[in-house]
């Protein structure tokens, strides 16, 4: 039974700890919290579990790397604090403890990210003889595993298109996700999400990574980034979207070979299935969709959707994965399976 710390308890990290509560192969060793309304509580209570498990949350690193956990599932949010979370994973990572997460998007394709992100993780990994493995569904999964299924029913190809396709309206982050993504913004207002550079930072690694992979030598990986405004209120759990302000989103990163792009990762958002009419839907009436488009001989076409049995599509998990020392990616782990059952 492998012993697990659950960093933080924001979005992800409420579900990923119910998950390792639940996981009768893992044992959960801590639970770190950067509120003060979550130090000091139950760890069930931050997760919406009845039973209590009788660890409790704390704002105390030190205590949680001293505990000498097989791995810490970090989710705190990152992105906007990247040298504090370098420094919080290399706590762990130099102190002998494995770290799996979902911030830090732009190491979901390491080989691909700047050196003063991987040079002091690889650092503390080799210290610590651990690993780091960031992953997610997107930037993740969508861009790598499930491309890479794709791929080995083509015999040949020539473009790949991966795509997002989600309404975010049941997703309740209007503080980063709906600030990041411009819900609610002016028109001529610009999120962050969209000045120049930071789209090909989130998603051009996983496009590199893909054109490395495929021996394709890209001229240039470029943005695109387009809007749509509401002309009625749009009312759901992300915000109130008044007329004449933002609810829909849509941009892409693309690879360019030969003057033709390659490789695509691109994302339609929407608040409601009423924004965005004109622009692509999932199929068959879903609110969301993973997409891979393999174009070449044969082409093939996987959609995946999250969220089934009442589940609801935006909500995700985190899998930990044994693995070599280093920093990793999806194409250095074994196959997935689900090694435990529910039932």
């Amino acid at each position: 039974m492998k012993s697990v710390v659950q960093y933080s308890t924001g979005n992800v990290g409420r579900h990923a700890l119910q998950m390792i509560v639940e996981r009768p192969d893992l044992r959960l060793a801590g639970v770190h919290a950067h509120g003060a309304d979550k130090v000091g509580r139950d760890a069930a209570r931050l997760c919406g579990l009845a039973e209590p498990t009788g660890i409790v949350a704390t704002d105390d690193v030190d205590a949680l790397v001293a505990l000498g956990a097989d791995c810490v599932v970090y989710t705190a949010q990152a992105e906007t604090r990247p040298h504090q979370a370098i420094d919080e994973i290399c706590r762990f990572l130099r102190a002998g403890t494995n770290v799996v997460g979902t911030s830090m998007v732009w190491l979901v394709a390491p080989r691909h990210a700047d050196a003063w992100l991987t040079d002091p993780l690889t650092s503390a990994c080799r210290d610590g003889g651990t690993s780091l493995y960031i992953n997610g569904v997107d930037p993740g999964f969508s861009g790598d595993s499930l491309v890479y299924t794709a791929l080995t029913l083509a015999g040949w190809a020539t473009a790949i298109t991966v795509s997002e396709i989600c309404d975010y309206g049941s997703y309740d982050d209007a503080e980063f996700t709906g600030v990041s993504f411009g819900f609610g913004f002016a028109p001529d207002q610009r999120p962050i999400m969209f000045e120049p550079g930071v789209l090909a930072s989130l998603w051009g690694g996983q496009v590199r990574s893909l054109a490395a992979l495929l021996g394709v030598a890209l001229g240039e990986v470029r943005e695109r980034h387009e809007n749509w405004v509401t002309p009625t209120q749009i009312d759901c759990t992300m915000m109130t979207v008044p007329p004449g302000r933002v609810a829909a989103v849509r941009f892409a990163v693309e690879g360019i070979h030969r003057g033709e792009p390659v490789i695509t990762m691109e994302h339609v958002n929407r608040l409601t299935a009423a924004a965005a009419p004109d622009w692509p839907y999932p199929p068959d009436g879903r609110p969301g969709v993973h997409r891979v488009v393999v174009r070449g001989n044969p082409g093939v076409e996987i959609n995946t959707h999250l969220g089934l049995d009442g589940v609801d599509h935006n909500q995700g998990g985190v899998v930990a994965t044994a693995a070599p020392p280093g920093l990793l990616a999806a194409q250095d782990l074994p196959a997935a399976h689900a090694r435990t059952a529910m039932w």
